[in-house]
């Protein structure tokens, strides 16, 4: 049974699209069959796979507008069992085309439903804020994976994410729920980074993953290649904590 995990932050900056892709990855590489869908209209999870612009003639916006169908904008990437629907700038004008549509906020699911069982896991990533594209990402999510940089503001957004989740649940999606909070551009030298991580995980416990992805110079180069971490250096620190990331989110499913 497919398991749809929507990657969400209201602030930019805090390693979402970075863990969209690798997660993906990574789930892939653990022999899960895996979409990564780009909700995203700056495209980072598209050009991050090596589908840049210019070399893609399909996009998740042609989906939603019921220009292509399902098979028609899905693409295989390098990685064996990693698919993705590719974003485009496009999508930058579909929140003002899908306020005509009857039912705006549950597009992606009546697009997205009907193929989704050929996967283990459908990823998305999300804009860096909240609009019709991250509404409709979570009404058709099964849960949400929250990446939270360790930092002070950071808290603060959260709260306010939490909220937002609390009532999309209540109006749209009864069945979401959070999947995790995962610390990101953890800095071990960094006092305030330790005490982020002490706070949020006594406020949100278990629902904190175990696993930290600490700042890493591999995961900020790698897509500018147009890779994953796994194909632009296997055996740095970032590739091995999302696959711990990865094997954490199969044991709790």
């Amino acid at each position: 049974m497919v398991k749809i995990i929507s990657v969400s932050n209201q602030k930019g900056g805090v390693g979402k699209t970075t863990t969209a892709v690798n997660l993906a990855t990574s789930l892939a590489l653990s022999k899960k069959k895996v979409l990564l869908v780009d909700c995203d209209p700056q495209a980072n999870a598209s050009s991050g796979l090596g589908f840049t612009q210019s070399l893609i003639n399909f996009s998740f916006y042609d989906l939603l507008l019921g220009r292509k169908r399902f098979d028609e904008v899905v693409g295989e990437t390098e990685v064996k069992n990693l698919f993705i629907i590719p974003s485009s700038h496009d999508l930058a004008g579909a929140e003002v085309e899908l306020l005509g549509f009857s039912s705006r906020e549950k597009v992606f699911k009546s697009v997205l439903s009907e193929d989704s069982g050929a996967f283990d896991y459908i990823i998305l990533d999300c804009p860096p804020s909240l609009n019709i594209l991250t509404l409709n990402s979570l009404s058709f999510a099964d849960s949400v994976l929250v990446p939270l940089q360790c930092e002070y503001y950071a808290l603060e957004g959260l709260s306010q994410l939490v909220k937002t989740i609390g009532k999309v649940k209540n109006k749209f999606n009864r069945r979401l729920i959070i999947e995790g909070i995962l610390l990101t551009m953890f800095d071990s030298r960094n006092r305030l980074a330790h005490q982020v991580e002490s706070d949020v995980r006594q406020h949100f416990k278990e629902k904190v993953f175990k696993t930290v992805i600490s700042r890493n110079v591999r995961l900020s180069e790698c897509p500018s290649y147009g890779k994953p971490v796994f194909l632009y250096d296997p055996h740095c620190v970032g590739a091995a904590r999302y696959l711990s990331l990865a094997k954490e989110l199969i044991r709790n499913s």
